[in-house]
Parts: C-alpha cells; structure tokens; sequence
C-alpha cells in the first residue's frame, strides 16, 4: 500500500516566502504542550536556557578542538599520531556543531543575545556560514520538516530520501553511494553550498535576503578565518598535499556523524514525508503535528549521546521547542509523550542508536525502489515501534 503522507505548521518562513504552505489550525495540541511545558519550568525554577553547564561543556569541547589541532600541527611526527589528532579534531568539531552553534544559533544555550551570537558564530570559524544556516535550518528546516521542495535538508544530490522525489534509474544503488556523499557533505557545504545560496538568495523554494552591515563582515572575516586556520597556517609547516589530505579526511569523518545524526531523526520509516493537499499551497496537519510526526527521537535512556549530540536524540523535543536549551529535553519528552498520547498523535522514539540506524538503513533501501515496486511495500507498522499515541 502506498505510504501515507501527514502534516503541518503554524507559520510561513519569511513575509516573501515561496511556496508560503499553510498549515492547519491548532486543535488546542499545541496550546496544551506549551501550557505543560510552562508548569513545568515554574515548578522547578530553572531556567530555559543553558546556562553555565552548557557554557561549561562549549569549554571543553572547544579546548578538545584547539588541543587536537595544535598536536596535529606541531607534535605528531607519525601517521597514527596524526591520524589519532585527526579523528580528535573531527568529533570536536561535531560536537561543537551538535552541542554549541546549535543551541547558540537558536537563541536557546544563554540568556544573554550577546552570548549566544558569539557561540553561533564558531560555526563560521568551522567553515560554514552561520547566517545562512540560520534560515537552511532555524526557518526552512524546522518550518517545513521532511516537505519535499521547502526543506533543502532531505534534498541531497543523487538520492532519493522522499516519496515525493521523482526515482532515477541510479536510485537503485543508492544504499551503496550514499554513505560517501554523506562524507563529501562538509567539503560540498565549505566549497559551494553556501556560496550557491547566497548568490541566489533562494534556499530551497524559500527566498531569503542577503547579509548585509554587521552580518556580511561577520560572514566574510568567518570565511577568512577558516582558510586561515585549515588551509594557510598548516601549509607553512607542512606539504600541501597532505593538508588537503588530512583536511578531506577530517571533513569525511564530520560530514558522516553530522548527516547521520539528521538522517536517523527524519529520514527512517517511522517518520512521514507529507505534501500540501493537492492544489493548494495548505499542509494537512497543524504545525505541533506535523513536527512530532516527521520527526523520531532515539537513545532516550543515553546520558554519553545526549550529552555529545547536545539532545539531538530527542529531537521531536527540539523541534517543538527550539528556544530551549537541549539540557532539559529529557524532562520535556515524557510531557510531550503524555499530550500525545491524549491528543492521539504518533510519537516515536527507537530504544538505540542502532535501531534507530537500521529504520534509516531501511528507509533508504525502500526509497532505492522504482515507485511501481515501492507501492507493494507495505507501510511499516507504527504501532509497534510507537511510545504514545
């Protein structure tokens, strides 16, 4: 049986937006999770935000970050030395994108703006243009989750990650390549992606205006930075070739952690890949719906991956509560389990990392299928991997 497609949001993702696609009206679920949420920060008095233990960790994995980096400059004198400070600087950097920027980015690691800005912009040291990410992920993304055409996240070059994208013969081997795309992500995002978007003004099918005063310089002495640190410094002590070498190796690692960390939250079988109702430019669902549906928590109950991943293992948390610091989703999620379970919505968590692993190993398996074989394929059995609803 074909499978089903679900729902939707509360907002459009900028005043010129396009498509601009509505969602339905709240039904009071997400009137009621905010309601909850709210008791629950007035009966323990904490505060949203990080505070000094999420400042207390953007200190250690940037120390990890700048230790690994200056040993692999300066000290290691063998492969397995260098190889080692490699891998090191690699998960540094993924930490400090899943655990810092991320959480900086969205206004949710201080209370302080002036804080928060400093912290997001440690993305742009890393390669990348937090400015752009900000409306890639802060709007598109977390608008318009797993719509094909309005979030750019499930639109990779050469796979096939939707029912909504049209299959290609090569989407058949899809299983096997994607794996190093993944790996080229990083070098694919430092060397063009954000350069593409900003020249075009356009993520996805949603435009958005290009940085200007304040956000260009800071964009710009970003870019600067990076070449400066990756490339120029490391080249003054070392051959080039085996800068870009070690560079596209550690790019490799980072791109592999950070897209399968999405992937195992949006792209696996649990979730859905809605469309608006056809002729229309209005989403099925409410906006509350939509994100819990097209989205799956994993490895709940790991203390190590919440902390590293900086809660993106509860990422039906996040979405629906962006602005919140990540150190308080796993007090968040039986709440949000509870409304849903009222409000008879689907929540989905996979009890590991290699659970939730093997849905998305699935997923990508079903979507190598012409859509002809694909429409024989069963849906998969929600009831059995759901925690509520």
């Amino acid at each position: 049986m074909p499978r089903p497609t679900r729902r939707n949001d509360r907002r459009t993702a900028s005043s010129s937006s396009s498509p601009r696609l509505k969602f339905a009206p709240d039904t009071g679920f997400h009137a009621e999770l905010k309601r909850r949420v709210d008791a629950h920060f007035e009966h323990t008095g904490r505060s949203r935000k990080g505070g000094w233990p999420a400042l207390v960790k953007a200190a250690v994995l940037l120390l990890a970050l700048i230790g690994s980096y200056l040993f692999l400059l300066f000290v290691a004198t063998t492969w397995w030395h260098a190889g080692l400070a490699a891998l090191a600087l690699a998960l540094a950097a993924a930490g400090i994108g899943f655990a810092v920027q991320h959480d900086a980015n969205h206004g949710a690691l201080s209370k302080h703006a002036s804080i928060n800005r400093a912290m997001g912009w440690l993305l742009d040291l890393l390669g990348a243009s937090s400015y752009v990410w900000k409306w890639k992920h802060n709007v598109a993304h977390h608008t318009y989750t797993n719509v094909d055409g309005a979030d750019s996240d499930i639109d990779i070059p050469f796979t096939r990650l939707s029912p909504a994208q049209p299959y290609k013969a090569h989407h058949r081997f899809q299983r096997i390549y994607v794996w190093p795309l993944f790996g080229v992500f990083i070098l694919f995002w430092h060397l063009y992606e954000d350069f593409q978007q900003l020249s075009v003004a356009r993520i996805a099918n949603i435009p958005f205006p290009r940085p200007r005063g304040r956000e260009a310089v800071e964009l710009v002495i970003g870019k600067l930075l990076f070449v400066g640190w990756a490339f120029v410094l490391p080249m003054q002590l070392h051959a080039w070739w085996l800068v870009l070498l070690f560079y596209v190796g550690i790019c490799a690692v980072l791109g592999l952690l950070l897209a399968e960390v999405f992937e195992m939250a949006h792209v696996v079988q649990e979730t859905d890949f809605p469309e608006p109702t056809e002729g229309s430019a209005r989403m099925p669902l409410s906006w509350a719906v939509h994100q819990v549906q097209t989205t799956a928590d994993f490895a709940q109950g790991s203390r190590f991956l919440t902390w590293y991943l900086g809660g993106l293992n509860f990422q039906i948390e996040h979405h629906l509560f962006p602005r919140i610091s990540h150190r308080h989703y796993p007090d968040l999620a039986p709440i949000v389990r509870e409304v849903c379970a009222e409000y008879d919505v689907r929540y989905d968590a996979a009890d590991s990392l290699g659970a939730a692993f093997l849905s998305h190993w699935r997923w990508i398996g079903q979507m190598s299928r012409s859509p002809a074989v694909d429409s024989q394929v069963q849906a998969p059995n929600h009831s059995s991997l759901t925690l509520a609803g």
